[in-house]
């Protein structure tokens, strides 16, 4: 098990990650809390994974002032069941992308296994937990060192390089996210 604390720095939060293994799959539950703009918010997701780091099914549950709301989908053959409908603009998505922390970015960074300088462009379900807003985009990923990918978001020009750790979790992301603490090393 790994365990660690990312402090947000946009958001104004602190999370508590936890990422599990076993043979067959990896388990993430993690929580946060925080405030941003007139937002106070308290965060509880779960994803899992296959070996392969594709997402299996995922569930956030969040109350953003005083509004609870939970978020699932699980993914079958390829195709979404998003809160319990079938969404067929998804179909054949592998990975999610949760707007208050970095943990999904290790998804594909781990994924792609990119070479240095190897790039990949992927479609992902963003959700915006703060604005209750689930939607596919469009992001390019681009291995810049060892430890280093250069992330864009191809529908908002958004880019940044993401510093990693050797298990591919965000140690930095420039302005939005920091690895402030850590429980174990990997083997």
């Amino acid at each position: 098990m790994k365990t660690l604390i990312w402090k947000g720095i946009y958001y104004q939060s602190l999370e508590y990650f936890n990422l599990l293994s076993n043979d067959k799959n990896y388990t993430v539950e993690s929580k946060i809390i925080g405030c941003h703009e007139d937002k106070i918010y308290n965060v509880e997701y779960k994803i899992h994974t296959d070996k392969n780091w594709i997402v299996q099914d995922f569930l956030i549950e969040s109350e953003v002032n005083t509004i609870k709301r939970t978020s699932s989908g699980k993914r079958n053959q390829g195709q979404w069941e998003i809160n319990g409908v079938v969404n067929p603009e998804f179909d054949h998505f592998k990975f999610i992308d949760i707007s208050l922390t970095p943990s999904t970015n290790t998804l594909p960074i781990n994924n792609l296994k990119l070479s240095e300088s190897g790039s990949q462009k992927i479609n992902v379900i963003y959700i915006d937990v703060l604005k209750h807003n689930i939607k596919p985009v469009q992001q390019h990923y681009t291995r810049t060192a060892v430890n280093k990918y250069l992330y864009e978001n191809i529908e908002t020009d958004f880019k940044a390089e993401i510093s990693v750790d050797e298990g591919g979790l965000v140690t930095n992301y420039p302005e939005l996210f920091e690895k402030i603490a850590d429980s174990e090393r990997y083997k």
